[in-house]
């Protein structure tokens, strides 16, 4: 059976021998620099390693892989514009190579090349159960999104909100990739219904791991400063539970910190962690991101094919969730 590494190869290869040939060069070349950025390439390899547990060659769906990444790709380039983020994976930002104006036009391409790649090679039923899936899980995505923006005015977001938000926002890609690796393999709906389930509990474990990462992972490893989402105020859920667990004298400190508009970010980030190591937040993320986890992998081996299938599904989850960056 072929492993993770073999489809991140092939993956990469692809992206890199099938530039837009379109003209203007103006609108492609951001989409050509954006998808060259390199990344994980998690939601490509998750539906090809799908595809594996019931069929052969899962090369022959690379089209559609590379159709989820050209639209995860298309939502960080809006992200990060809308964020006004000036560096990704190491590199300027297309609005900032470029301008705003050009990575909205460039972003709306490459959300059309996303359809048009997903779309390649489908007929009937297929294509119109592919497509289905893939449109509902952008709506959910845009929605997720929206929830993102709404929860930085507000001061009450609870864990349960929060979950839901980075359900829509991150891990129902996740689901949808291995579940059109499934269908497209020939899985039967309950095995697709079984593998969407693992794709999204994977997710919520991911998105949580993330926020973990933020604040104690190694600057070193993580590639950037630690404290991002400290310094920045963001409703995740290590702030959301610290809130829920603290005491009248460490809400106050936290709402300082949240509400000073002036401050040094190290002393800010030192500070906020260190009223999380009282509060054993890290301990309680960590329990939250173990149930999840446990529950991908409870779907997982549901489905019905066999262990041996499964193997190195598992084994790239298992790294997905052992990393520290």
């Amino acid at each position: 059976m072929i492993d993770s590494t073999e489809i991140l190869r092939q993956v990469n290869l692809y992206l890199d021998t099938h530039k837009c040939q379109r003209q203007p060069e103006s609108l492609y070349a951001p989409v050509d620099y954006t998808l060259s950025m390199g990344g994980k390439r998690i939601r490509p390899v998750l539906m090809m390693l799908a595809y594996n547990l019931f069929g052969e060659a899962p090369e022959t769906i690379i089209p559609q892989a590379v159709g989820l990444e050209t639209y995860h790709n298309f939502t960080l380039l809006h992200d990060d514009l809308m964020d006004n983020a000036d560096v990704r994976r190491g590199k300027p930002t297309v609005h900032c190579r470029w301008d705003a104006n050009t990575a909205i036009l460039s972003g709306d391409t490459m959300l059309v090349l996303a359809y048009q790649r997903i779309a390649e090679g489908l007929s009937g039923e297929t294509l119109r159960s592919v497509l289905d899936l893939f449109t509902e899980t952008a709506l959910e995505i845009g929605e997720g999104q929206q929830m993102d923006m709404d929860f930085e005015t507000r001061n009450n977001v609870t864990t349960d909100e929060y979950i839901e938000m980075i359900r829509l926002k991150t891990s129902v890609l996740l689901a949808c990739a291995v579940n059109i690796g499934a269908m497209l393999a020939g899985a039967t709906p309950a095995d697709q219904k079984l593998l969407y389930k693992f794709g999204e509990q994977l997710g919520l474990a991911f998105q949580l791991q993330d926020d973990l990462l933020d604040v104690y992972g190694d600057p070193a490893v993580f590639g950037k400063a630690i404290g991002g989402d400290i310094t920045s105020n963001k409703k995740t859920y290590m702030l959301i539970s610290a809130y829920n667990h603290a005491d009248d004298c460490q809400r106050a400190e936290l709402d300082r910190w949240v509400q000073a508009t002036t401050f040094d970010r190290s002393e800010k980030v030192r500070a906020v962690t260190r009223l999380y190591d009282e509060l054993g937040i890290r301990e309680i993320c960590e329990e939250r991101i173990a149930y999840y986890f446990s529950q991908s992998v409870n779907c997982l081996n549901q489905v019905s094919v066999s262990d041996e299938r499964k193997v190195v599904l598992r084994q790239y989850v298992d790294q997905l969730m052992i990393r520290e960056k």
